[in-house]
């Protein structure tokens, strides 16, 4: 298939493109920057033009800023909109994050609607924010739960009550987009917690990280030696399975229509602690000592994965490897 990634130059898109490439698939990516887009390029040598490409779109809140991004020629046969704001650096909820996430998701629709015919599949990156009900945990979570937070309450609560809204509200206009517009495509979102495993070389500085492998990155430089912070979401996945799922979900026909909760299960700050300590030893001295207790609530919720393990076919990779493949890649750039 001819597929276009949107957002292509961040941590879940970098890695979705591989995923694609090895599937056989031709890439076509959207970057902020003509830098972003040539850093890209230069990662993959070998790799012909017609397989791998990119088209600059600067900003994805701007109204029609898909419009070009969707023409192809050969036409494209699905999109991967992984393109979304993410961090906690917020000054005005509405315009910082509430806008980009719900425009830029009803944006590219309109466009795949407006301006490619051929498109069939569409995977949208969306989030466990969208699942979550932080203030009434139900007994089990699933793709069945919605987070119900209003707009009214995204652009007015905090930093983390703006993100969470942020992204239920896009996917909420995503699935609403389907059903008023009848497309000639069909949708299918992925769910992901926290999104843990190896930093993209080429994109990522040590900096600019993304904002879930961040607490790794502070462990291992020694500002977690005093005390561990809270963990916040007890749930996550590996990026390279999540990239599968969204390639997945592309490929396989039942997967048209569908939420997939992606998430491999449990883990605390605790637990990649001491996956550190054991797997790292010259990095044991930065840790906090070994008795340190874990915050892994007693009464956690429970999650049912089973539809991204039966539909996509997905296999969960265990929490070491994960920590074990970042840490790695961490230090490769020089931490």
């Amino acid at each position: 298939m001819k597929v276009l990634v949107t957002g292509g130059s961040g941590f879940i898109a970098a890695h979705c493109l591989d995923q694609l490439l090895d599937h056989g698939h031709d890439v076509v990516t959207t970057v902020r920057s003509q830098d972003k887009g040539d850093r890209i390029l230069t990662a993959h040598p070998g790799v012909p033009k017609e397989k791998l490409s990119y088209v600059i779109v600067e900003d994805i809140a701007k109204e029609g800023c898909f419009d070009d991004a969707v023409k192809s020629n050969p036409p494209f046969d699905a999109v991967l909109h992984t393109a979304s704001p993410f961090h906690f650096n917020v000054t005005d909820q509405k315009k910082d994050l509430l806008d980009p996430a719900i425009i830029g998701t009803t944006g590219i629709l309109k466009a795949i609607k407006a301006n490619a015919p051929s498109v069939k599949r569409v995977a949208i990156t969306s989030s466990f924010a969208a699942i979550i009900n932080s203030t009434n945990h139900p007994e089990t979570y699933s793709e069945s739960i919605w987070n119900p937070v209003t707009f009214e309450q995204a652009a007015t609560g905090d930093a983390p009550t703006a993100y969470r809204g942020s992204k239920t509200l896009a996917e909420k206009a995503a699935w609403d987009f389907v059903e008023k517009e009848k497309p000639n495509f069909s949708i299918s979102t992925l769910n992901p917690p926290l999104v843990l495993g190896p930093i993209v070389h080429y994109l990522n500085s040590l900096e600019a990280i993304n904002t879930s492998n961040a607490r790794v990155r502070d462990m291992i430089q020694g500002k977690c030696k005093e005390q561990l912070p809270p963990t916040g979401t007890f749930i996550w996945t590996d990026v390279r399975d999540l990239a599968l799922a969204h390639v997945r979900a592309i490929e396989v026909p039942e997967a048209a229509g569908q939420r997939f909760f992606v998430t491999a299960g449990y883990f605390a700050n605790k637990d990649i602690a001491e996956i550190i300590r054991d797997n790292f030893p010259d990095l044991a001295s930065g840790l906090p000592p070994k008795d340190t207790p874990s915050d892994m609530p007693k009464d956690i919720f429970k999650i049912d994965n089973s539809r991204s393990k039966e539909v996509l076919g997905l296999k969960y990779r265990p929490l070491k490897e994960s920590i074990v493949d970042l840490v790695k890649s961490m230090k490769e750039v020089g931490a």
